[in-house]
């Protein structure tokens, strides 16, 4: 599980998951045409794909159709980026950089960035109800990626942060923040590719469990990378975490201990999932979360 096994890997399905979306992506009217331009300047603007790649992965893993998940990948990347767009509004997080371009609301204006938002997340049910090979599987996938962009995940994880700005650190509220605002989406990612596949419920709980430990791992990493790098290597402005008084990981049991916990979850993960993951992409991805920290 090299580096450069997974560096293959991100590289093959963000190749698929980019040319789908210029393929899947619904057009706007003619009239409407600046919105469309915001939505693709954020949703084509770079980024790892490593949500769309879990879902592939696991199709792979499990012995499905690629054509069956391949629409999924691409919403659960358009639910992402919205998130994105949304979270580095001046309303939120007021960020004026994100994968080294300007937000888009620097770039658009803070109205048409909410719409291009809004457009990116009614365009991701959208895309799995009209592509979706398997129209069996339909109601399945619209259901979870819908429950992990809610309430009961991204958006209200998204809630708690807000709320949670400058209360004293408390580690289970940090990781209760992770679990529902990062982790929702990593483990739909999973879900989406296993539900895509016919997995047993066994089999799906199996996946969403390495979700849940890759998903926090990989928010942990962002609370460090955010105190011990700079915004060339992030693609994003460094310190917002500290400078807007947010309950991070680090806050709550420093950095050393907050590495440690993340190899642990790592480790964890790929001890979880090695009995269906054959080729080793699934661990090579849990490593590729742990590479990143060290």
């Amino acid at each position: 599980m090299s580096e450069q096994h997974v560096k293959a890997l991100l590289a093959r399905h963000r190749e698929t998951v980019e040319r789908a979306l210029l393929d899947l992506l619904p057009p706007c009217p003619e009239s409407a045409r600046i919105i469309d331009e915001a939505m693709r300047y954020s949703l084509l603007g770079g980024g790892k794909r490593l949500r769309p790649a879990l879902v592939l992965t696991t199709a792979e893993a499990l012995g499905g159709e690629i054509e069956n998940v391949l629409p999924a990948a691409c919403a659960i990347e358009m639910i992402h980026t919205y998130s994105l767009i949304h979270d580095d509004l001046p309303c939120m997080d007021d960020d004026e950089l994100r994968r080294g371009r300007p937000t888009c609301h620097v770039k658009y204006g803070d109205g048409l960035a909410t719409l291009a938002g809004d457009a990116l997340s009614n365009a991701a049910f959208q895309v799995i109800a009209e592509h979706t090979k398997d129209a069996d599987l339909v109601r399945g996938l619209i259901l979870e990626l819908a429950r992990a962009a809610g309430c009961e995940g991204m958006i209200g994880g998204q809630v708690l942060d807000v709320i949670s700005e400058g209360e004293e650190p408390r580690l289970e509220r940090v990781e209760e923040i992770h679990r529902m605002k990062t982790g929702a989406l990593f483990i739909a990612g999973l879900r989406l590719g296993a539900v895509g596949s016919r997995a047993s419920s066994e089999i799906l709980e199996r996946f969403t469990e390495y979700g849940r430990k890759v998903g926090l791992a990989f928010q942990i990493m962002d609370d460090i990378l955010d105190l011990v790098s700079d915004a060339e290597t992030l693609g994003k402005t460094a310190g917002k975490d500290l400078e807007q008084d947010k309950m991070t990981w680090p806050a709550c049991v420093g950095l050393d201990a907050s590495r440690m916990h993340v190899r642990k979850l790592v480790h964890e993960a790929q001890e979880l999932i090695a009995p269906h993951d054959a080729r080793g992409d699934l661990r090579a991805l849990a490593a590729f979360i742990h590479d990143r920290v060290n």
